[in-house]
């Protein structure tokens, strides 16, 4: 098929190389010209385990290629995807111009019957946006589907090529059967493609957002309940993940949730409930949970140093996750921000988000070329993303390199008693302090 894929961000990218990737002719379009300068030399706006490969294979066969003039590549298309930003307005809602402008240019631009796909996180009620915004300019028919995408971060290539679901929400059998032709390939071992209308499809992926976010703060909660009880957080969530009922996924503790999707997609939830009259309590609560518990590192900080006013602290992680460099809502910079603002100097490091950091952070820290040159001359250690590298690391250097023995472990990476016997002074998430 033809496939357009109009916006060449995270979804965009993985989308069009993909679909390439089973021998679709697809175009990648977007207005910002030098994005599309720096991929047509290969130079990726992200980064994406395998994702490289698949754009450079493919465009070298000929099966991907991008432009600017999203009307050209919308106009012979089978299938053009809208995958542009929604960023969150000032109430939290989801900015969706981006989105009906794309919508508008396809039909102006469209040359026959075709099948227009919002990829986009989108609210209820998007697709018949859509559909009213192609209608003002269309000669021909078209079918508005929605497709959200469940796409992990650092593994968005893998979800893809091999999805757990796909989810389609369809009105008519002209896209049921042009959408069930062009996924055929990623579902032949069985694995569902869920058809919906359109509605439901768009609040599948919100609530899906939402339920692991849920998961998130929730355990966030019992890990700090673990902590003055004297219970041990990483039994309980082994006991309690054991039962099928509620499985393991997602109830590991830590500084909190980050990235592209869960805070956005949990307010624009809460801002679509209040929009509709309809009580958010639980998703305001997740978002509370989670806005506390960015803040818990430096608390910790707080505790085991006392003023941190003229101490320099070591930060090992600054994207939100491992496998990534997305620093959108990171728990690194709620804490870089915090000491800050209390007079401490930092030193960070992390595998792949520098550029990123010193973009969004500039000369207001410093940052290291390895994980262990940033622990000189600091006061403390404060791991934030549990990047493989971290996670048996020397030890001994560790208390040789650092000014005092201070390590808070943000993501429960290491064996506490251990380290208290190596002389470190050591916290975590809803473990025993001593």
């Amino acid at each position: 098929m033809n496939i357009a894929v109009v916006g060449t961000g995270y979804v965009g990218l993985v989308v069009g190389a993909c679909l390439a990737e089973t021998g679709n002719s697809v175009v990648g379009a977007d207005v910002d010209a030098e994005k599309i300068a720096r991929l047509e030399l290969n130079v990726l706006p992200i980064y994406e385990p395998e994702l490289e490969a698949l754009v450079s294979r493919n465009r070298t066969a000929g099966r991907l290629r991008f432009t600017t003039d999203v009307g050209e590549a919308v106009g012979s298309a089978d299938v053009a995807f809208i995958a542009v930003g929604t960023p969150p307005d000032e109430d939290g809602s989801a900015d969706l111009h981006y989105v009906l402008e794309v919508a508008e240019t396809i039909g102006r631009s469209m040359t026959h019957e075709m099948v227009i796909v919002t990829k986009s996180t989108v609210p209820v009620g998007t697709a018949a946006r859509v559909s009213e915004a192609v209608a003002r300019y269309a000669q021909h028919d078209f079918h508005v589907c929605s497709n959200p995408e469940f796409l992990k971060e650092g593994a968005a290539v893998g979800d893809f090529l091999k999805p757990d679901r796909v989810v389609l929400g369809v009105d008519t059998d002209f896209a049921r059967s042009v959408m069930t032709e062009l996924y055929a390939p990623f579902v032949r071992t069985g694995k569902p493609i869920l058809f919906m209308d359109t509605p439901s499809a768009e609040m599948t992926k919100y609530a899906a957002n939402a339920m692991l976010a849920t998961r998130i703060s929730f355990m966030n909660e019992v890990a700090n309940l673990c902590e003055r009880v004297g219970a041990d957080v990483d039994l309980v969530r082994r006991g309690i993940g054991s039962d099928p009922r509620i499985g393991a996924s997602f109830l590991f503790p830590g500084p909190g949730y980050g990235g592209s999707c869960f805070p956005k997609d949990v307010k624009a939830l809460i801002r679509s409930a209040r929009a509709n009259g309809v009580s958010s309590s639980v998703l305001d609560a997740v978002e509370a949970v989670n806005d506390r518990q960015k803040r818990r590192l430096h608390e910790k900080l707080v505790g085991l140093l006392g003023t941190l006013s003229g101490t320099h602290i070591a930060v090992w992680g600054l994207a939100f996750k491992p496998q990534t460099d997305d620093m959108r809502d990171a728990p690194a910079l709620t804490l870089i921000d915090q000491l800050l603002e209390d007079g401490a100097t930092v030193t960070a490091h992390d595998p792949v988000a520098m550029d990123e950091a010193r973009r969004r952070l500039g000369d207001r820290i410093r940052f290291a070329p390895g994980n262990y040159e940033a622990l000189e001359d600091a006061d403390a250690l404060v791991v934030v993303t549990d990047w493989n590298e971290y996670r048996h690391p020397d030890f001994m250097r560790i208390l040789r390199t650092l000014r005092r023995p201070v390590l808070v472990d943000g993501r429960n990476l290491y064996n506490a008693t251990k380290l208290r016997g190596m002389g470190f002074i050591y916290d975590s998430f809803g473990r025993r302090k001593s």
